[in-house]
């Protein structure tokens, strides 16, 4: 069974048991070996050999404090408030509630939910373990009170749209397949330059939480059984 079409090749529908097995084996799971890498590279920048990447990292948010102008700070504006927490959580239950009611696949239409589930949970837990102070510039954005590492806006907004460029390979019309598909994989990335630009994390605050948003796409993408699994059964 083909990854890219894995939902669409096996439309059964699964039992609450199959269910609730899979999320935790195939996503939880994995999630909590995954969370410890994180945490292991949160300690080596903060306390461990990569350390004095910070100093590097430092000047690359003064040179692009130094760059800002009122169009750049306006752009960087919208995509930053793209991967807001309540954006996010919004254009997600609209995705979810669109896709239930046109496919009537409850078990497909969650996936970018359990994405950004999956990713705010490794965040979350990481904050707890993890303290790094942000750049040292002016701040464009209201700063709240957790932790530099990782950036939860880039990683929120990597979960949720690498999702639906996933599911927009749905789209029967190339043209428009094309267009959403390109537009879901380039957000996170400027959402991920808006951060950088407003002076809210250091460049490899963006890295592993685009990393992390990647995992976490994966991770939902994949939650359930699919056909493959019957097939080797079968065979």
């Amino acid at each position: 069974m083909a990854f890219l079409t894995r939902w669409q090749d096996d439309t059964s529908r699964p039992t609450a048991k199959e269910a609730g097995r899979d999320l935790v084996v195939r996503a939880l799971a994995p999630l909590v070996v995954w969370w410890l890498v994180v945490v292991g590279i949160g300690w080596l920048l903060t306390d461990g050999p990569l350390k004095e990447l910070g100093v590097s990292e430092d000047s690359v948010s003064k040179s692009l404090e130094s760059s800002r102008a009122a169009f750049g700070d306006a752009v960087t504006l919208f995509f930053s408030w793209t991967g807001a927490t309540v954006s996010i959580i919004g254009v997600c239950l609209v995705v979810v509630v669109l896709v239930w009611r046109r496919t009537k696949q409850w078990w497909f239409a969650v996936v970018p939910l359990i994405a950004i589930s999956l990713q705010g949970l490794v965040f979350f837990f990481t904050q707890l373990l993890i303290v790094r102070q942000r750049p040292d510039v002016e701040k464009l954005d209201n700063s709240a009170p957790t932790s530099s590492f990782p950036s939860g806006h880039t990683g929120a907004a990597t979960a949720l749209y690498f999702t639906l460029g996933l599911m927009a390979l749905r789209i029967t019309n190339p043209v428009l397949r094309s267009v959403v598909a390109g537009v879901c994989l380039a957000i996170p990335f400027l959402v991920a330059t808006a951060r950088l630009y407003r002076g809210m994390h250091f460049v490899s605050d963006v890295v592993v939480a685009i990393v992390n948003g990647s995992v976490a796409a994966l991770l939902a993408w994949c939650w359930l059984r699919r056909g493959d699994v019957e097939d080797q059964t079968r065979a």
